[in-house]
């Protein structure tokens, strides 16, 4: 068997074409590693990148939340706001902090606002008319 063609080289220059094969191959080698480590090294760069923009966005959330306060949970108060006799409630709104109650007081147009958590007036607009 040791004298098949197949099992040893036919001369010195097959001999150097085998090697110039194998030294190709050994470099194909080297570039691939080369190649996977320097795709590692994005993969690694994209994850922490990812991981920071996560921590940003949470931080945000978390901010927003912790600043507010607890405002989204609804405040129960409860008081009597005495209005003049005759007096007739046209409008209300919520703006802010504040309770606007618009009256109407003997034809004459009032307007009142209100600190909504403690419900002590904070405000009053008259609207006469010119004589």
């Amino acid at each position: 068997m040791a004298n098949l063609a197949a099992a040893q080289p036919r001369s010195d220059r097959d001999e150097a074409e085998h090697h110039g094969d194998a030294a190709e191959a050994a470099d194909a080698g080297v570039e691939a590693a080369r190649m996977v480590a320097r795709a590692r090294w994005l993969l690694i760069i994209s994850g922490f990148t990812t991981l920071i923009a996560i921590a940003a966005v949470l931080a945000v959330i978390g901010y927003r939340v912790f600043r507010a306060g607890g405002s989204g949970a609804a405040a129960t108060t409860e008081g009597i706001v005495t209005l003049p006799r005759g007096a007739r409630v046209v409008a209300t709104a919520v703006a802010g902090e504040r309770i606007v109650v618009t009256l109407d007081i003997a034809g004459a147009t009032e307007i009142r606002i209100f600190d909504a958590k403690t419900l002590q007036e904070t405000g009053r607009i008259r609207f006469a008319t010119e004589p």
